[in-house]
């Protein structure tokens, strides 16, 4: 579903703008092409410059409690300084790079959720307009397929994904915003994890990989979340076995969780202070919640097998256009 609308700047009978990407989803610091159809209205027009925004809905805290919100994370300029005839039909095509933390929106072809967008922006005669708007399919990088499908392997299943606006502590984030993909325990962790959340943050050599466990809570103590990063290079996606590694990673995250919460509990503590609680290294922004892609169903096994299960299907196009319409840019 692709939205055209006049542009209301400059009245009817101006151009019209009709942007069409093309239909492979791209990747996170990949190429995203496509090209921008205008179309001449009653008279001629300069067209000074035609902009890309890939636009995000974002949750963030307020005192209020969570919100949402439009952030605009990223802009091109792919044209202009031309004059548009009268009923003139023209494409401008354009091929620009996606920021490497650009968040994934769909797995094996199923949506995460995740709510993105492109919108363009036409300046015409020193007027500029939000003239066309597209969702933006993103799927994964080869390691972060690997991570998610080994969590899939292991028994973990998808609860729901969303973005965060904050920044997490200690890592080399760009963009305002993290992406979140929240898990239900395997089997074998259930007793001692509420859900396990996963965020990549990939650069051009690899990626963080930031997990976070949410513990239960014991008789007598508290549930506290536990935190672990793991650095991995982009070319270690065929060569890995990765449910050997994401297992180890959250038997660690788990076992070093459970050592300080011992420590900080146990029956010769004196009131000290967990240098650990309260500091999950995202800014004081990172939560947990429903998100927008909250599971509708039970699945079979597998992220081929197991997490792409509980994904609900949406109109991703639609829900871009209800949540961006008359929606304030945050940047």
């Amino acid at each position: 579903m692709v939205f055209k609308r006049l542009l209301g700047s400059i009245g009817v009978g101006g151009p019209a703008v009709d942007t069409v990407l093309d239909p492979v989803s791209a990747v996170p610091g990949g190429s995203l092409s496509g090209e921008v159809r205008l179309t001449g209205g009653r008279a001629d027009f300069e067209i000074e410059h035609i902009t890309l925004e890939l636009v995000a809905r974002v949750e963030a805290e307020t005192g209020h409690g969570e919100r949402d919100g439009a952030v605009v994370f990223e802009r091109f300029t792919v044209g202009g300084g031309f004059r548009l005839r009268e009923g003139e039909r023209r494409s401008v095509p354009f091929a620009v790079t996606l920021p490497w933390e650009t968040p994934v929106t769909e797995l094996h072809g199923r949506p995460l959720g995740i709510v993105l967008g492109v919108r363009t922006e036409l300046g015409v005669a020193g007027a500029k307009d939000k003239g066309d708007l597209d969702a933006l399919a993103v799927r994964p990088l080869p390691v972060q397929e690997a991570v998610l499908e080994a969590l899939g392997q292991l028994g973990f299943g998808f609860k729901s994904a969303d973005l965060e606006y904050g920044r997490i502590g200690g890592t080399g984030q760009q963009l305002p915003f993290y992406q979140e993909i929240e898990l239900s325990p395997a089997p074998q962790y259930a007793h001692q994890v509420g859900e396990i959340e996963v965020t990549f943050l990939a650069h051009p050599a690899g990626m963080d990989v930031v997990l976070e466990a949410d513990k239960r809570g014991g008789l007598f103590s508290e549930g506290r979340d536990a935190l672990a990063r793991h650095t991995v290079h982009h070319d270690q996606a065929a060569r890995t076995d990765w449910n050997a590694e994401v297992d180890a990673w959250i038997r660690a995250l788990v076992a070093s969780r459970t050592a300080r919460a011992a420590a900080v509990h146990g029956p010769y503590a004196h009131g000290g202070h967990d240098p650990h609680e309260g500091d999950h290294g995202h800014g004081g922004h990172h939560r947990s919640g429903p998100g927008i892609g909250t599971a509708v169903a039970a699945g079979a096994a597998g992220l081929a097998v197991g997490v792409v299960g509980g994904m609900v299907a949406a109109e991703a196009v639609d829900e871009i256009g209800d949540f961006l319409e008359g929606d304030e840019d945050e940047s």
